[in-house]
């Protein structure tokens, strides 16, 4: 196959929100303290923690499990990610050993169950389970970041009423509200979450927005009653906080890898326009012809969900998924489309080349290329010159450096900050 010219690349940099918070732990204590939380001496909480990639996850952990010890609690940690980990206990635990939340780091025991058990429900005839470890506690406080969902939109999207269901519902309830599709998600979860709440120990909610640099920008402690209102508020915050491509437009996108601690759709649907369930429409913008994937994250530990929304991916790729532990999730969610394999090219390069063939009838100069880490950091990428043209006159753009060519002698991507 001959070589195709591949424009070069430019590096530049977005403006973006920025705010964050530094003292952590000095937060959560006047969060707790403001909504007035309070237990019993010697009560056993269960602290829920589970979701990927959040920033600080750790010692936000930590901070929390302080505060139990500061409040007379006795706590203990329990893995909430549904079917992931390879939907085993010591696979979730493992998992969160990845994110740093280890036994040794915040001095309390780490318990992982796959058992559920089912809660009272006084306004659904759906059966809800629980997490046995967790609901048998004195009560629980349930963690999680609060963002826009990757399958659908709607008041509550991904946070902590989709920690309480799908988190704490260990895979037993995962499989039961995905079986449902987008409507699992978007009716189900609130109305399962109201249920847990009232029934399910629930004592505290940690909900955290971040910014657009994937930083730590707000830490809330919320009470049961308020869990659900507040949510919906701390929602409309991150929307307005998302990072973006600065196109709408684009011939091809080189994603350099993707990932479950990137996103649970192992790249962004919100960034690159492309949901791929059958029953939910694409976002107008961005409008993307081809979408390049290139690697895979160590923090995924193999699970490759999402591969279905690129159209080209890298054999290097390929080789790192664990398709065991990436169709338990597919099949648990329902999503087929994205757990299917795009066309494998040998190297970075003929990857790109496949794409830009297959763009239609334009000049390679004159395509609008973008080279992206992931889609969770967005403040640097390169861009070829067609989309330079359309973006230089952007006050929240800055050009750093020159072109440069994006592939080595071995035909894969080069080296570069991102």
């Amino acid at each position: 196959m001959n070589t195709q010219l591949i424009p070069k690349l430019i590096k530049i940099k977005q403006i973006l929100p920025g705010i964050k918070l530094f003292n952590i732990r000095d937060v959560i204590f006047e969060e707790v303290q403001k909504v007035g939380f309070s237990l019993k001496p010697g009560s056993r909480i269960a602290i829920a923690v589970g979701s990927r990639g959040i920033a600080n996850i750790s010692d936000i952990t930590k901070a929390i499990v302080d505060v139990v010890k500061y409040s007379g609690g006795i706590p203990f940690i329990v893995p909430a990610m549904g079917s992931h980990g390879g939907a085993d206990a010591k696979g979730q635990s493992e998992v969160l050993k990845s994110y740093g939340v280890t036994e040794e780091y915040l001095n309390v025991p780490i318990k992982s169950s796959m058992d559920v058990v089912e809660i009272y429900s006084d306004d659904t005839s759906y059966k809800i389970y629980m997490d046995k470890l967790a609901f048998e506690a004195d009560g629980v406080i349930v963690v999680n970041r609060i963002k826009v969902h990757t399958d659908y939109h709607g008041p509550t999207e991904s946070g902590l009423l989709k920690m309480l269901v799908i988190g704490l519902g260990n895979h037993r309830q995962a499989t039961e509200v995905h079986r449902y599709g987008v409507y699992g998600l978007k009716e189900m979860i609130p109305q399962f979450a109201r249920q847990i709440i009232k029934h399910g120990n629930i004592v505290l909610g940690v909900g955290i927005v971040e910014n657009a640099y994937d930083e730590t920008m707000i830490i809330k402690a919320i009470l049961p009653d308020y869990i659900e209102k507040e949510e919906i508020e701390l929602l409309k915050i991150s929307r307005k906080n998302m990072p973006s491509l600065p196109t709408d437009t684009l011939d091809v996108l080189i994603v350099d890898r993707i990932g479950k601690d990137i996103s649970g759709t192992g790249l962004d649907t919100n960034i690159v326009g492309r949901i791929r369930i059958d029953t939910e429409k694409d976002p107008d913008i961005p409008r993307i012809k081809r979408i390049v994937i290139t690697d895979l994250t160590q923090g995924s530990h193999g699970n490759a969900v999402g591969m279905g929304i690129a159209d080209f991916m890298t054999e290097r790729l390929k080789k790192k998924i664990d398709f065991k532990a990436t169709y338990e999730n597919v099949v648990t969610a329902t999503f087929v489309e994205r757990g299917k394999m795009p066309i494998v090219a040998t190297s970075d390069r003929i990857a790109v080349e496949y794409a830009l063939k297959t763009c239609g009838p334009i000049k390679p100069e004159n395509a609008k290329i973008i080279r992206i880490k992931d889609t969770l950091h967005l403040n640097t990428m390169y861009v070829s010159s067609a989309v330079l043209d359309e973006i230089k006159d952007n006050q929240n753009i800055e050009v750093i450096g020159d072109f440069i060519e994006m592939f080595d002698n071995e035909g894969q991507l080069v080296n570069v900050e991102l």
